[in-house]
């Protein structure tokens, strides 16, 4: 593990391997690394939340990777740097994943101002790893000022991106028609930018014709943020038509928000949602691994399994477990506290 006293310092002079170091740090389970990366993450508050955050989903095959390469590469073009944190989907019988974001987007990883990481996304559902939030802050830290989060596809939990974006623009295909029925209206609810993604060649037409209906279905939906009609543009990442106008809607949109205060409510409402789904996987976390609590589980699996138990009830009773056997050890460090105010 890179040294704690020197990797903070490192991040913000923009070391990519001590970002990369750090990234692994919080990423990792270890007991030992959390306390690490919980330090460090406090020592780099202040140098973060001077970033776009843009959330970036769309069913597998609509050529997400294909147009961040493209937006990420114009982007840097006009002088910003760019971090890209892409979620691979883990294998259910395995866990692995092949993380080949880097791969897919040649270009824009040789490029300076660009930092690509890709993740797995295990069991975390949303389409995006449990420390995606962290590892904002710390390319911020490290100076980056676009963040990129791409998803790993409309799913159920999509919703997860657009709680730690500032704009969550959805890629669709063309095509229209059926397909319009198919896309689930809280995905394209939650959507500031929608764009019907590989209008090249054959497929422009069908594109052009896609985005108007998309457009006119919108009509009977409310966007999220005041005064903002959600766009519905047509682009090619292939051949790069139409990347530069979503640059200039992105911008567009981010200048809107920070003019009425909406962009810092909008983040202070991510952060305390952060706070409570942090609060609830630690405590699942620590219940699951509880020395008391596990002596119990086999007895109140099979009680549950065998109908002899409402899940309800035998929950209540791991929790009742749990809390019952940290009581002593909170009552003894609040004893603590006051004999000792120090």
């Amino acid at each position: 593990m890179a040294d704690p006293n020197t990797l903070p310092d490192a991040v913000v002079r923009g070391d990519r391997r001590a970002l990369a170091r750090a990234i692994t740090l919080v990423e990792s389970t270890r007991p030992d690394h959390r306390a690490a990366a919980v330090d460090l993450l406090e020592r780099l508050m202040p140098h973060t939340g001077n970033s776009i955050r843009i959330g970036i989903t769309g069913a597998p095959g609509v050529g997400k990777s294909t147009f961040i390469e493209a937006l990420g590469n114009h982007i840097i073009d006009q002088q910003h740097r760019v971090a890209v944190l892409a979620v691979d989907p883990s294998s259910a019988v395995s866990g692995g994943s092949i993380l080949g974001d880097k791969t897919r987007m040649e270009r824009l990883s040789r490029r300076r101002a660009a930092f690509i990481r890709p993740s797995p996304a295990g069991g975390t559902l949303g389409g995006v790893t449990r420390r995606t939030r962290e590892t904002m802050l710390l390319c911020e830290a490290a100076g980056f000022d676009v963040i990129v989060v791409e998803t790993v596809g409309v799913g159920q939990s999509e919703t997860a991106v657009a709680e730690m974006t500032d704009m969550f623009i959805l890629l669709l295909l063309p095509g229209g028609g059926d397909e319009l029925q198919g896309i689930k209206r809280g995905i394209v609810e939650l959507a500031d930018l929608i764009l019907v993604n590989k209008a090249d060649g054959e497929m422009t037409a069908a594109a052009a014709h896609s985005a108007a209906e998309y457009a006119n279905a919108l009509r009977f939906l409310h966007p999220r943020a005041a005064d903002w009609r959600v766009p519905v543009d047509t682009c090619s990442a292939v051949e790069g038509h139409g990347i530069p106008e979503v640059w200039r809607q992105v911008c567009r949109y981010r200048e809107l928000l920070s003019r009425d205060g909406a962009l810092a409510a909008r983040r202070a409402a991510q952060a305390r949602a952060w706070m409570w789904a942090e609060t609830a996987e630690t405590l699942v976390a620590q219940l699951k691994t509880h020395p008391q609590v596990q002596e119990q589980v086999a007895a109140l699996e099979d009680a549950v399994t065998e109908g002899r138990l409402p899940p309800t009830v035998a929950a209540g009773e791991l929790i009742g477990t749990f809390l019952n056997a940290a009581a002593p050890r909170r009552r003894a460090k609040q004893q603590k506290l006051t004999e000792d105010p120090k």
